[in-house]
């Protein structure tokens, strides 16, 4: 703080020893840490990072329960368009069939060798048990397709499986079949001759009646008859030894494993242990985001709606990541987190945006199965986003952002599919999320005009509308009151310049410096800078009393806080109108009035009645403002006199009393001074005088 304190050497009562308050500033964040430890898990994590091709550097692992292997994507793809080329035919067995043609055989006469007609019976209803198809071949209308040689659907009681071809016969081999079966038990019996005679071949017929719409219909929906598995991993059974190389195949039973742990597998400690240690992650993320803001910019603390705003987008990012994480961590690349960089910019500069923005996606690291990936992915886009969105955020250029954004994502997501190992899975699914995520990011920009009205804050992008001198109200000021605009202008240049050296918030200040003087416009001509524009106009204070003229000129700062309150300018721009002269006099009318034997006890009407500047912004503003007006005075622009001019200046303020309440360092009041010496000098710079042309 740049105050002046006085000692005083009496002494002070003891009073009583109270207990300290808790600061304002952390009951938020204690409500912040509760949130966080409502959404915390309630399940144990699996905690083991691998990678193919590298070795396991954990213990040897065991199976702590039965697991499914689950296919990998390009498995499953694979068998899905190996369904999609074959056609597998589909049977109905027909017990009416068996049922006739056993009793058709029942009724034949196999002349003297009736007797064999038991045996007959009995052989041919074990192979129209198995099911009888017949010889020609099948059609669909699946042309690219082809019928499946060894597999076949049968339906028997409303039941449908697969059968391996092999299992049921063709007509023709059931005839050979049944020939076969009773060759051994009569050998001496022409059974060929004697079947075909009697017309027990005739009497064969199928009793499995294929069914192309069927066939159709299974065919189309042949993907979800896909498994999911290649098999199971029992308990006690050993996944990887330690020092063991991670090979695609050892990664992919780590992958089931790390899916059916994370799925069903209950914390088997002490629930009190769980609770503590999500305690702890919370607390840590809290204390990391306190210290960010501590340590960036302090003076957010006392700042409650910028304040109350960064710990909401907090603990927007957060919900999100934990939500998305638990219902659909599949859809984790659809969440445009990109924007909260954007969120974070329009109302912070970038020595908090960036700090702040890393710790908003600490929960996507620590809590998302792929969190590295994801983490370094949003991180990167989101840092490229702050860069180009200041030059890219009007009109369709926003779709060039977008495509910026997807073009950093896609090269992050690529980079590690190319370390997975050389991994070929389809990517569609999550390069099409990717695409829909960098476009939302643009999309949902727009609910920054929403925080900016809940939480009273002014966007970066309403600062660099208001200071577009093109708007109405500072054209309605140029018109009216010429002089004091062209001053407002000068200003503005002066706190650019100086604002940068400051590091302090450059639009801000160039949007108060024309806004500060705003009231002038109700009567300009009693401002000097407006008096050469009207003839006559330096005669209005000719016949004022130096009371009634300091009243007049002190009346500007109310009436451009009316005119700010009737034009909606945003709260922090009209305190730079309130503090811009702070509570300093109009020294020449108070000298005039002193020096005409005035009453030094009754000067309050030459003070102004305004408030002393608080932040550094307004304390450059005040200084420039004095500067720029008193630059005109001068007549040597040497360094030494520049010199002199802007300490005199400075000290003047620091004398009356007005940076008292600025929250302001002395290197920093070091570094205004020094800049103002410079472009005191670049503006008043001397000029070459150009020799008259001899005739």
């Amino acid at each position: 703080m740049f105050r002046r304190a006085a000692l005083s050497s009496k002494k002070m009562p003891i009073m009583p020893i109270s207990t300290p308050k808790i600061p304002r500033k952390f009951i938020p964040l204690a409500i912040v840490f509760a949130v966080l430890v409502l959404l915390m898990p309630r399940t144990a994590k699996f905690n083991y990072d691998y990678k193919k091709g590298t070795p396991w550097p954990y213990e040897t692992l065991i199976s702590q329960f039965d697991f499914p292997i689950l296919k990998t994507d390009e498995e499953i793809q694979a068998e899905r368009e190996q369904a999609g080329s074959i056609v597998i035919p589909y049977y109905k067995y027909s017990h009416e069939v068996t049922t006739s043609v056993i009793k058709n055989v029942q009724g034949l006469d196999l002349g003297g060798y009736n007797s064999l007609r038991p045996a007959v019976v009995t052989r041919l209803s074990d192979i129209y048990g198995k099911g009888v198809i017949s010889d020609g071949r099948v059609r669909t209308e699946h042309g690219a397709a082809k019928v499946s040689e060894e597999l076949i659907y049968i339906q028997r009681d409303k039941r449908a499986a697969t059968y391996p071809r092999s299992e049921v016969y063709k007509v023709s081999d059931a005839k050979d079949q049944l020939v076969a079966l009773l060759a051994s038990a009569y050998p001496s019996v022409n059974l060929d001759s004697l079947f075909r005679r009697a017309g027990v071949y005739n009497a064969i017929i199928p009793n499995l009646v294929y069914d192309a719409s069927m066939t159709n219909l299974t065919h189309a929906e042949s993907d979800d008859y896909i498994s999911p598995t290649l098999g199971y991993v029992k308990a006690e059974e050993k996944i990887v030894s330690n020092g063991e190389i991670v090979t695609a195949e050892i990664a992919q039973v780590l992958d089931s494993y790390k899916y059916e742990y994370n799925k069903v597998f209950g914390y088997g400690g002490p629930r009190i242990l769980l609770y503590l240690g999500n305690a702890l992650i919370a607390l840590a993320l809290v204390l990391l985001l306190y210290l960010c803001i501590h340590f960036a910019t302090p003076g957010l603390f006392e700042d409650a709606s910028r304040y109350y705003y960064l710990l909401f987008l907090f603990l927007l990012s957060s919900v999100t990541a934990f939500l998305m994480e638990r219902f659909a961590p599949s859809m984790m690349y659809l969440v445009p987190f990109p924007v909260f960089a954007l969120y974070l910019q329009a109302f912070f500069r970038n020595r908090v945006v960036m700090p702040v923005y890393m710790i908003l996606l600490l929960p996507v690291l620590i809590f998302c199965g792929n969190g590295m990936e994801l983490f370094v992915m949003f991180l990167t886009a989101g840092m490229v986003t702050i860069q180009t969105f200041g030059s890219l955020n009007k009109g369709w250029q926003q779709f060039v952002n977008a495509a910026i954004i997807f073009g950093v994502e896609l090269a992050v997501f690529l980079a590690f599919r190319l370390i997975d190992a050389g991994s070929t899975s389809i990517w569609w699914m999550q390069l099409i999320q990717i695409f829909v995520g960098a476009m939302l990011t643009v999309a949902l920009y727009p609910l920054v005009y929403l925080f900016e009205r809940l939480f009273n804050l002014v966007s970066i992008t309403r600062l660099i509308e208001l200071a577009d001198t093109n708007n109405p109200l500072l054209q309605e000021l140029s018109a009216k009151a010429p002089g004091t605009f062209q001053h407002c202008l000068q200003v503005m240049n002066m706190v650019d310049a100086v604002g940068r050296a400051t590091d302090a918030n450059v639009p801000l200040l160039r949007c108060a410096a024309l806004y500060h003087d705003l009231g002038k416009m109700q009567n300009p001509l009693c401002f000097i800078e407006n008096e050469g524009s009207t003839p006559g106009a330096a005669k209005y204070h000719q016949d004022k009393t130096p009371r009634e003229s300091a009243i007049d000129i002190i009346r500007h700062v109310d009436d451009g806080l009316a005119l700010a309150d009737e034009h909606r300018l945003p709260s922090v721009v009209k305190n730079f109108i309130r503090t811009h002269h702070g509570t300093s006099s109009t020294a020449y009318f108070l000298n005039k009035y002193l020096n005409a034997g005035g009453d030094p006890g009754d000067v309050a009407d030459f003070y102004y009645h305004g408030q002393k500047p608080t932040t550094k912004e307004e304390v450059i503003l005040m200084i420039c403002d004095s500067i720029e007006a008193a630059s005109r005075t001068l007549t040597d622009f040497t360094p030494e006199a520049v010199d002199r001019f802007v300490e005199s200046i400075v000290a003047g303020k620091e004398k009356a009393g007005q940076l008292e309440d600025a929250d302001i360092t002395l290197h920093e009041m070091n570094l205004i001074k020094s800049m103002l010496k410079t472009y005191v000098q670049q503006i008043y710079h001397g000029r070459v005088v150009y020799p008259k042309r001899k005739r």
